[in-house]
């Protein structure tokens, strides 16, 4: 991507709002791009589909329209998807968790319901988190909208098995526990997958039960280290664990990774 189109504001839209080089737009898009970015007939930005296309596109004399000029290449996301299941704290906090770990680069949100999960998430604040995704998928040049899916129990959770070979982990505080970034490190180096989903509990963990659960449904229990992280804390330490090590081991070709260079 050339500098002047990376300095272009990003804006989500619905693949349906995309007719022929046509992008209709909403209301709610018009107001930000004309009342709080104060563009107007001629200016640019970059629309994304949030699904891997983006385009640099024009606006219209006609606010309600913009014209799609030429498709953008540039790759940001991870070479295999993650997904973290969470168990959400009370109040606000997991809007900066959605928030964080879409700049991070995660695929798949899940609102996990586990025996001591406080907040049940309610419809609307489905589609809140959603909307927080998508507004840092923008911030942070994402090609992919992650999707926030709804909220599961955690036996049903593990007890479905559609994550094919996909690298499971569920983060405990069980001193006996292995390292999440060595136990990681390891998979990603002796076989080929298909992703990695990580388990964060709530305030106060997992129960017993739930650990032996998601151990016998082929989750391998894991320690983010030796010091009790708060659940928020947690969501960030595991998320970027995981990214680091999957960026490490599946660099695109032309890709970028420092190596200690042997003497």
């Amino acid at each position: 991507m050339d500098h002047s189109a990376a300095q272009l504001q990003r804006l989500a839209i619905a693949p349906e709002q995309l007719q022929d080089h046509q992008i209709h737009l909403t209301s709610d898009q018009q107001h930000y791009l004309c009342d709080v970015l104060r563009l107007g007939h001629g200016d640019r930005f970059i629309a994304m589909n949030g699904q891997g296309q983006l385009w640099v596109a024009e606006l219209q004399p006609d606010a309600r329209f913009a014209r799609r000029l030429k498709a953008l290449g540039e790759q940001t996301e991870l070479a295999m998807p993650m997904m973290l299941l969470a168990a959400p704290p009370k109040g606000n906090h997991f809007d900066q968790v959605v928030r964080s770990v879409t700049e991070l680069g995660v695929s798949y949100i899940v609102p996990l319901i586990s025996q001591r999960t406080l907040l049940k998430p309610s419809s609307n604040r489905i589609q809140r988190w959603q909307r927080i995704a998508t507004e840092a998928a923008e911030q942070s040049h994402r090609q992919i909208i992650p999707k926030v899916l709804d909220p599961a129990s955690f036996e049903k959770t593990v007890m479905q098995d559609d994550q094919g070979d996909w690298q499971r982990y569920i983060c405990t505080v069980e001193p006996s526990a292995p390292n999440f970034l060595h136990c990681l490190s390891q998979a990603l180096d002796q076989e080929s997958q298909s992703g990695v989903a990580v388990m964060v509990g709530p305030e106060g963990g997992w129960t017993e039960t739930e650990t032996q659960q998601a151990q016998t449904a082929g989750y391998q229990a894991v320690s983010l280290g030796q010091r009790t992280l708060r659940a928020v804390t947690a969501n960030y330490m595991a998320v970027s664990i995981a990214i680091a090590q999957i960026e490490l081991h599946t660099a695109y070709p032309g890709g970028k990774v420092c190596t200690k260079k042997s003497p």
